[in-house]
């Protein structure tokens, strides 16, 4: 579930999901900004089978545990606010 395996591609774990939502990150967005540019991503590259909305919630939980992004005044920034 976390890292690919034999039966979980890349594009499907939540490490392959939360790079692509990494690479969306160039500037602070909401959510729903966020989402709209991931699923426009992924639609581009063909190869990649869509990610319902709680996967990329969930992927996005992952990369928050980790501290790869935060909260800041309603958007999602990457990076700890600690450091």
């Amino acid at each position: 579930m976390i890292l690919p395996g034999k039966h979980l591609p890349v594009g499907r774990s939540l490490i392959g999901v939360g790079g692509e939502i990494l690479a969306q990150l160039g500037q602070p967005r909401e959510v729903s900004e966020l989402w709209e540019r991931f699923r426009a991503a992924r639609v581009v590259r063909e190869e990649d089978e869509p990610i319902p909305f709680d996967w990329f919630v969930l992927a996005l939980t992952f990369l928050y545990a980790v501290r790869a992004v935060h909260m800041a005044d309603g958007v999602i920034v990457t990076g700890d606010p600690g450091l």
